[in-house]
């Protein structure tokens, strides 16, 4: 027994081994129940029955769960369809508070939430306001715009609306290293964007017109969302640029500045109560204090434009991608 013992904590430190450079082993009991638990982080005076749910989109907005196995972070869509499902069923929660911390990420992944927020909408007749805070760039801007009201902060990052698909080409170094890699495939276009090879002309121009239509559902849902501009006034100012949330109120992009709480205020305006306990969601294992409080707890990340990105969601872009995000890392020959 004690053999086996040892080899799982073997085991264990190895796998730990491959996470990061720099964690520790941290035995701690959890509730076996794992479904969301509320907590509430603010109350106004006096006797309140009537909540605003306040929840967060934050880090690289990716279809998939982001961190190591022994990490407790969690996939951004499912954890966003969670919390509104809660927040959904609850009949006390008369708005929802998004707020947004992210530079965007993957096409795909910036609709299903966009579409989560739609749905929510039609299906609870409940009011959202998106509030961003630090970052609220591309994805995350595509994300904001399914809300009824957009509040920015003065200081902070929005706009980049645009796409970019990232590729990288192994065949300069592999050709130093006398290595030639060679695909059998069943089409001449299988394998397009293989960092083994190279891209052809003809490639590109697939990949460009995929470019193109996702361009423009970013525009279409842009204009959809912004009471202020049509879709020629949009494409005028998509072409990737970044604002900051004072030049976003002045062009149309967000509706006012403002701060966490000037967003739950237009939250309860918009659900027309005056009182409300502001309520958050997480894992049993989590504890939020404050409206401040963070979705998560990160391990360091690498620093990435504003924002904090951890190396394991940056693996995500080692494959060809379609991306609704803004880093200055990231270049393309494309249409914005």
């Amino acid at each position: 027994m004690k053999g086996i013992i040892t080899r799982i904590i073997a085991c264990s430190l190895f796998v730990l081994a491959g996470c990061s450079d720099n964690v520790g082993f941290l035995i701690k009991p959890v509730p076996a129940d794992q479904r969301l638990k509320e907590t509430v982080v603010r109350v106004d005076k006096g006797l309140v029955w009537n909540k605003v749910a306040l929840i967060d989109v934050e880090g690289l907005l990716v279809n998939t769960r982001n961190g190591c196995v022994w990490s407790n972070w969690e996939n951004p869509v499912s954890m966003l369809r969670e919390k509104l499902d809660k927040a959904q069923q609850d009949g006390a929660v008369k708005a929802v508070v998004i707020r947004i911390n992210s530079p965007g990420g993957t096409v795909q992944a910036s609709e299903a939430m966009y579409d989560q927020l739609q749905r929510f909408k039609r299906e609870s007749r409940k009011p959202i306001v998106a509030c961003i805070t630090n970052v609220g760039a591309s994805g995350a801007y595509y994300v904001a715009c399914a809300a009824d009201k957009i509040v920015c902060q003065p200081s902070s990052i929005t706009g980049s609306i645009g796409v970019i698909i990232q590729t990288v080409n192994f065949v300069g170094t592999m050709k130093l290293l006398g290595i030639k890699a060679e695909a059998i495939t069943s089409g001449p276009y299988k394998a397009m964007g293989s960092p083994l090879k190279g891209l052809t002309e003809k490639e590109r121009e697939i990949f460009r017109s995929m470019v193109k239509e996702f361009y423009e559902q970013f525009v279409e849902v842009v204009a959809k969302g912004r009471d202020k501009l049509n879709a020629k006034q949009v494409r005028a100012l998509a072409d990737g640029r970044v604002f900051t949330g004072k030049q976003a109120l002045r062009l149309g992009l967000v509706d006012r500045l403002g701060s966490v709480e000037d967003a739950i205020e237009q939250a309860k305006k918009a659900a027309g109560i005056k009182k409300a306990k502001v309520v958050m969601y997480h894992r049993p294992y989590g504890y939020r204090s404050n409206v401040y409080s963070a979705a998560s707890l990160p391990a360091p990340a690498t620093q990435i434009n504003l924002l904090n990105l951890q190396m394991s969601e940056l693996a995500l872009l080692r494959r060809p991608m379609f991306l609704y995000l803004w880093s200055t890392d990231l270049t393309s020959n494309g249409i914005p």
